[in-house]
């Protein structure tokens, strides 16, 4: 029995002191390989969250895809602007207006991220951060309008009060953010900032329940109309795409908002983030406008239509 006892506190003592004393790759080899490849993979998304080189490459790479995506807008403007120079500001140059305009905004933020990052007080950050993705709730409920007016249209019901509806909503969301940017000036607190954050959440969750709203009803419609009506096939595939595209992105923004609401280590708008940074505006903005510029890219009819409405 004596020969299985452990051995005395002052054999381990070295052992133990020299353990406590090795640098933290040394004690990585000592871990289980779970916990090896774990201590690793820690190492290097802190080396990532607090390195210049890293956080220049992620953000001046948002800024170039941000301006891309911009530039195709500006361009796909020009070429309807050309197309049809004889109607005013219809709902799909005001889109591709918008999208620019939201794009641009997000370009020349993250091509001065740090100054952005580190501006004083708090909530000239938020305004600077946080009114493009309002922007961007304006720009793509627009598609719902849109959709909205043809579905009224086609079923024979008024649309005179959409258009209204519309502007009051976003200009009730507009002041109640104003609102927020206000109180977070006044009471700096993190009760302020999670109410900013929940309140940016419901926004874009009640933007995804609109677009399955009137995104669904119109696609339905279309499914119900003859198959050898012409064109039904490719807008039937347009308002499916882009319901999908615009629910789930909003969606998503919905709950990484909210989530970064209640955990600083997913805080969004922070300098030391960069990866989390890309993850969230590449999936909630950038991959959903490029798609869905792609698949409206079709030119208006040269011909008057009565689908394509001026807005007065």
């Amino acid at each position: 029995m004596a020969s299985s006892a452990l051995p005395p506190l002052r054999y381990l003592t070295p052992f133990l002191v020299t353990v406590s004393l090795a640098p933290r790759s040394t004690m990585a080899v000592l871990l289980p390989k779970d916990e090896r490849v774990y201590s690793a993979a820690s190492d290097w998304w802190d080396e990532v969250q607090n390195s210049q080189k890293w956080q220049d490459g992620i953000f001046y790479a948002l800024c170039a895809a941000y301006s891309a995506v911009a530039a195709v807008a500006l361009i796909q403007l020009f070429r309807i602007q050309l197309r049809v120079p004889e109607y005013g500001w219809t709902t799909q140059k005001v889109f591709h207006l918008m999208n620019f305009i939201v794009n641009g905004l997000r370009a020349i933020l993250f091509g001065f991220y740090r100054s952005v990052f580190l501006l004083k007080p708090k909530v000239l950050q938020m305004v600077l951060l946080e009114l493009p993705g309002l922007l961007f709730f304006s720009t793509y409920t627009l598609l719902v309008l849109f959709w909205a007016e043809i579905y009224h249209q086609a079923r024979s019901l008024r649309i005179d009060r959409l258009r209204p509806a519309y502007l009051m909503i976003n200009g009730a969301i507009y002041l109640l953010q104003v609102c927020i940017w206000i109180y977070v000036r006044v009471s700096p607190n993190a009760v302020a900032l999670e109410i900013a954050k929940l309140f940016f959440a419901v926004v874009s969750f009640f933007a995804a329940l609109g677009f399955l709203l009137y995104g669904g009803r119109l696609f339905f419609m279309l499914r119900r109309f003859p198959i050898e009506s012409k064109g039904r096939r490719k807008k039937l595939n347009e308002v499916g795409f882009v319901t999908a595209i615009c629910c789930t992105c909003f969606l998503i923004r919905c709950f990484m908002v909210a989530f970064s609401a209640f955990d600083k280590d997913v805080d969004l708008d922070v300098l030391n983030h960069p990866i989390l940074n890309l993850i969230y505006y590449t999936l909630v903005e950038i991959v959903p406008s490029a798609l869905v510029l792609f698949i409206l890219r079709k030119l208006p009819p040269k011909r008057v239509s009565d689908q394509y409405h001026p807005i007065h």
